[in-house]
């Protein structure tokens, strides 16, 4: 997962991670960073030809996120019933996107669509010397 710009710059981080853990998954890795243009680029290339892209990258560049990984039984689609749908507006009473985001493009958080695609991302932020 990561927490993204607004979530940290609004004070969320602590609220969302109790959250994470209170619903009962582990947290394997963590770090507070900040993506690089080409980091946010790489990470979300498969988004390049879409008209949002640029916006979605200055968007994911403005400020530190919290990247972690997360580990639970059936953690993919247990992490995605629990941050709620891409808009607000849409997400379930109790999801951290209904709680936390302000709109679809400042939605506080990302998760993985698929083990495949968690797996990428992990790998992506973090090396194995830093996965516990």
């Amino acid at each position: 997962t990561m927490l993204k710009p607004d979530s940290v710059r609004n004070g969320n981080i602590g609220a969302i991670l109790d959250k994470i853990i209170k619903s009962g998954f582990k947290i394997k890795a963590m770090k507070f960073t900040k993506m690089s243009n080409e980091k946010a680029g790489d990470f979300y290339a498969i988004h390049r030809e879409r008209p949002f892209f640029n916006d979605l990258i200055e968007y994911m560049t403005s400020g530190p996120i919290v990247a972690a990984i997360l580990e639970k039984e059936n953690a993919v689609n247990d992490f995605r019933d629990l941050i709620g749908s891409t808009n607000p507006e849409d997400a379930e009473a109790g999801t951290i996107r209904k709680m936390f985001a302000k709109s679809i493009s400042e939605n506080a958080i990302h998760g993985g669509d698929s083990d495949e695609n968690a797996k990428i991302e992990c790998e992506f932020h973090f090396s194995s010397q830093e996965i516990f």
